[in-house]
């Protein structure tokens, strides 16, 4: 009851507040559950890979990266299918991989930055709609004029005025949160593509006992 008697204080702009606030947090609830489900162990991944590829078993690998949720077990499984195709460099492929999975993990965060951004404004819009019903009701009433009839003016400008602000500041949070998980796995996809092209170099020179990554033979 308390929730309604607010947005009919509020005026028509604490619609367009609320219906912001439900899509920006269903982009942060499907966001969230899709990186969780995609996050795995990028060095037990590689670990298992370059295991398997020691004894060229691509299909074993492909079959590995396939069953593996998240962008970096497709970018490997990328770069192995054009390594068994006896590609010279598999670099391109890697960078073409990657090029198309970092989009999907940033996919509608630039809404939620938006949402975060225009939310304050149309708190804004909700306090300047609320102060013009201000000084309507002081032209209208001249005479007689008390602090009830203005109560309800300025009350609609103040509550719009804070929806937005409730409204921006958990969005924020929201996206630079989700923009450091995507920075993160990036990372990730960067760093398991250079091991893989190590342990590739090494594999096409016959070292069968090639280290799994560059730190093993520091």
């Amino acid at each position: 009851m308390l929730f309604w008697q607010i947005m009919r204080d509020g005026g028509p702009v604490m619609w367009l507040i609320l219906f912001c606030s439900i899509v920006a947090t269903l982009i942060f609830l499907e966001r969230w559950f899709l990186f969780h489900r995609e996050q795995v162990n990028v060095g037990n991944l590689i670990k298992g890979l370059t295991n398997v590829l020691r004894r060229d078993g691509y299909i074993e690998a492909i079959s590995l990266c396939d069953n593996t949720p998240g962008p970096v077990a497709r970018v490997l499984m990328a770069a192995i299918q054009a390594y068994k195709n006896q590609d010279e460099d598999v670099r391109p492929v890697i960078e073409d991989a990657a090029m198309m999975e970092v989009p999907k993990l940033e996919r509608n965060l630039n809404v939620l930055g938006t949402i975060g951004y225009i939310s304050p404004l149309l708190g804004l819009l909700g306090t300047v709609f609320g102060m013009m019903r201000v000084f309507h009701t002081i032209h209208v009433k001249t005479a007689y004029l008390s602090a009830a009839d203005l109560s309800g003016d300025i009350s609609m400008a103040l509550i719009s005025a804070a929806a937005g602000l409730c409204a921006a500041i958990p969005c924020y949070i929201a996206y630079n949160y989700l923009a450091s998980r995507v920075e993160a796995m990036t990372l990730d996809i960067e760093k398991a593509s250079s091991e893989i092209v190590h342990f590739f170099k090494y594999h096409q020179r016959g070292q069968e006992t090639a280290p799994c990554s560059k730190e093993d033979i520091r």
